[in-house]
């Protein structure tokens, strides 16, 4: 636990209570105060409304289309399944900046519906709705369609044939046992939508802001850190409450069961009835998640064929000090460096978290390896900044400083993913393995890794994806020579003019391109029994 407690506490506890320090500090004394008269703000109350209203209503429309989506995966056998599955999945792992970007070309001024119909969304809430939607479908499809798959049909079955209707069936049999796992994507989808920044930053505009663009705006546009700090409170207490409640209900959801093999409860459509939900489906994953990436790589196109894919390679001394094409080869050294990093800390404490005699300090380090998923990461990236400015951690001007903030994202998604592995391995091995006289060392790696391999290159993919495409915190630490990807994009949508959209949108497909490939090589190395993330 050594090495993770140290990352942890150096790079993210540290620079997040230095910037809330220096926001409420004075002198050395602190303006406790300062609290209350920041919540009094009604332009604060305004935005914490927003936020949470927002998250609300983000969530019940994702599980209100999501859900049928997951019964199909779950219960239907079909052609195309499994690419279709990776095709849902596309979304999750692409950066928010492209998400907004992609639904910018769909909605907004000059946008497929704009010249089409007439209709802009960009100015609307349902523009961030629905792409809060395009982003978490996935997440509901696999979590709740993954336990919908091993629930044993015959109990529905049993109350079919005891004079329940199909709905009452499905209402005082399944619904109960997949309860848990509605919870627990409804939290997580709550989570990612209540700290949601690329998405509202660029469809939000000026009117409307959440909690993390807002603690952008304070930070880096008008300076005012205390503010910002108070801000950051109010988000972390918030985040902490959400995982603290999803932490009770996968609990639930891992012990209140029985479950079977997934493969034997899927099969082929039954009656118009399935083939029409199976219908709608389709017609919905193709308009929700295939239209806006489609009308990306259209507007990419543009009427000059590769055109702005071209210019990408032009110096135009302006928002770049480097063509931004450059931002490619940036953005897969700084993701490299950072799955290296997340794979190594997150390892090390998925393999302390496994022991049997861990104490109650690393059960509880284990949730709180969830919080840099839901701290504004636009605290943390300024965090760097402030606290990382003197020796012996003076690395204001260090290229490692963007991979650190981006492993701190990629570290609870190898965790979780490796976990469940290392807790599945029979104890016994590894205690025969010591009796015949192995060291530690050579257990975990004659034991331990042969089985785990799979999850760690299964959990270095999701980091690699996660990293490519993390901006909240590399919007503050990428140097102007050095542009990622997503803060290329957010620079070219900042500036007006065609060739700066089109080659946002250029930019933005080949970043989604990247992830879509990685993907791919998860679904292909993701074992037949792992049904959610």
């Amino acid at each position: 636990m050594a090495v993770p407690v140290a990352f942890f506490a150096v790079f993210f506890a540290y620079p997040v209570a230095a910037i809330v320090a220096r926001g409420l500090k004075t002198d050395g004394a602190w303006r406790l105060g300062r609290i209350g008269e920041v919540l009094a703000q009604s332009d604060v109350r305004h935005v914490l409304w927003f936020t949470s209203w927002q998250a609300l209503a983000s969530t019940a429309l994702t599980l209100l289309v999501a859900l049928p989506g997951a019964y199909v995966f779950a219960r239907f056998d079909f052609p195309g399944k499994q690419l279709l599955r990776a095709v849902v999945t596309v979304p999750f792992v692409l950066p928010t900046v492209v998400v907004g970007t992609a639904f910018l070309a769909l909605v907004g001024r000059g946008g497929l519906l704009d010249e089409l119909w007439g209709v802009r969304l960009d100015t609307t809430v349902w523009a961030i709705l629905l792409a809060h939607v395009f982003f978490n479908y996935a997440v509901v499809v696999r979590t709740v369609g993954g336990l919908w798959a091993q629930l044993d049909p015959r109990q529905e079955e049993a109350a079919r044939m005891l004079g329940a209707s199909r709905l009452r069936a499905w209402r005082q049999v399944t619904l109960p046992a997949l309860a848990p796992a509605v919870a627990a994507a409804a939290l997580m989808v709550f989570l990612f939508t209540f700290t949601s920044f690329g998405v509202v930053q660029i469809l939000g505009g000026p009117t409307f802001s959440t909690l993390e663009v807002e603690i952008y705006r304070q930070t880096s546009q008008l300076f005012d850190l205390s503010t910002a700090a108070v801000l950051t409170m109010v988000q972390f207490a918030a985040v902490a409450a959400i995982l603290a409640v999803h932490a009770w209900t996968v609990r639930r959801r891992e012990t209140a069961l029985r479950l079977v093999d997934a493969a034997t409860t899927a099969r082929q459509p039954r009656g118009a009835g399935q083939w029409a939900l199976l219908a709608g489906v389709l017609g919905t994953v193709l308009v929700l998640l295939v239209l806006p990436l489609a009308v990306l790589v259209q507007r990419s196109l543009g009427a000059s064929g590769f055109g702005y894919y071209r210019a990408l390679a032009d110096e135009d001394g302006g928002a770049f000090l480097v063509p931004p094409i450059e931002a490619i080869g940036n953005s897969l050294q700084y993701a490299v460096a950072a799955t290296a990093i997340a794979v190594v800390i997150g390892a090390l404490a998925a393999t302390a978290l496994t022991r049997r005699d861990a104490g109650r300090f690393v059960r509880g380090f284990d949730a709180l390896l969830m919080l840099p998923l839901g701290v504004s990461a636009v605290t943390v990236g300024f965090g760097f900044l402030i606290a990382l400015d003197e020796p012996p951690l003076d690395l204001r001007s260090s290229w490692i400083l963007v991979p650190l903030a981006q492993a701190l994202v990629g570290v609870p998604f190898v965790v979780r993913t490796v976990l469940p592995v290392l807790r599945a391995v029979d104890g016994r091995l590894r205690e025969a393995a010591a009796v015949l006289g192995a060291s530690p060392w050579r257990v975990w790696r004659e034991v331990d890794l042969p089985m785990v391999r799979r999850a760690l290159l299964v959990a270095a993919g999701f980091a690699f994806a996660v990293s490519l495409g993390e901006f909240g915190a590399t919007v503050f630490i990428a140097r102007p020579d050095n542009p990622t990807l997503p803060v290329a994009v957010a620079r070219l949508l900042g500036r007006p003019g065609d060739m700066n959209y089109g080659q946002a949108m250029a930019l933005s497909t080949i970043l989604m391109l990247v992830c879509a490939v990685a993907l791919v090589v998860l679904e292909r190395l993701r074992t037949d029994r792992s049904g959610e993330f």
